[in-house]
């Protein structure tokens, strides 16, 4: 999300400084925001498996369930929970700080972390595992390519937006289907979408990288919004990619 208030820029994201009032130099530091936006995206994974893997293995994913085998509250809490954040941090950005934004970012990862704690009682531990490599591969060979490719991907922005709304439809009418056809080809739409977006994404972090003065206030907070974006992405890659490769239990 682009603030109302744009961050200064810098002319095609050159490395030559320029200057504030106060004749301090000011630099669009290309490499140390997407190094701070990948580090955050890493750190919010990190979060998120550590406290599913809590969940999972000491007895607190018991709370996620009602003694019917449904959500409980708690259970309804912790899955909604997310997109709450996601709202309090795109809506709340012009208003928080990077220090508030930070600390919504920890919570967002953890209450993940907590809404995925399921899957271990699905698939396998060792298919848990070797879907997450091979996310993890797919997510670093599309990153470069979105970082590296002399290629314009936001023409492909809008494409892959409304296949992100078939996608979202197709499995609100799959609810009451249930049909496995179905689920299977929403899965593989799936995959396809957030393996295109994760390039897009990287470009167009890129491109905000060249505009913005790293270390400000600004660049602090633009730079945690990427790193939730591109968390999104390698999230939702990862389901689609266990509900297609996953062993289950």
């Amino acid at each position: 999300m682009t603030p109302q208030d744009p961050p200064r820029l810098f002319n095609g994201g050159s490395r030559q400084a320029q200057f504030d009032s106060s004749g301090t130099p000011l630099v669009a530091d290309e490499r140390g925001f997407m190094n701070a936006v990948f580090g955050w995206m890493a750190g919010g994974l990190a979060i998120t498996g550590a406290v599913a893997w809590y969940f999972a293995t000491s007895g607190a994913i018991s709370m996620l369930f009602n003694p019917m085998g449904g959500m409980s509250m708690t259970g309804w809490a912790v899955t909604l929970a997310p997109l709450a954040f996601i709202l309090a941090m795109n809506f709340g950005l012009q208003r928080m700080s990077s220090a508030t934004l930070t600390l919504l970012f920890v919570a967002f990862s953890a209450c993940m972390g907590a809404s995925l704690s399921s899957i271990f009682l699905v698939y396998t531990g060792a298919s848990i595992m070797q879907v997450f490599g091979i996310t993890a591969g797919t997510f670093l060979t599309m990153s470069i390519i979105g970082y590296t490719t002399s290629t314009d991907l936001s023409r492909f922005g809008s494409l892959l937006f409304m296949a992100l709304i078939g996608i979202i439809i197709a499995s609100v009418v799959n609810w009451f289907l249930a049909s496995s056809a179905l689920d299977y080809a929403i899965s593989i739409g799936g995959v396809l979408v957030f393996t295109g977006l994760i390039a897009y994404d990287t470009q167009k972090l890129k491109r905000i990288a060249a505009g913005v003065e790293y270390g400000s206030e600004t660049g602090r907070k633009l730079a945690l919004l990427g790193a939730t974006s591109l968390y999104l992405d390698f999230v939702n890659l990862f389901l689609f990619l266990l509900r297609l490769l996953g062993r289950r239990d």
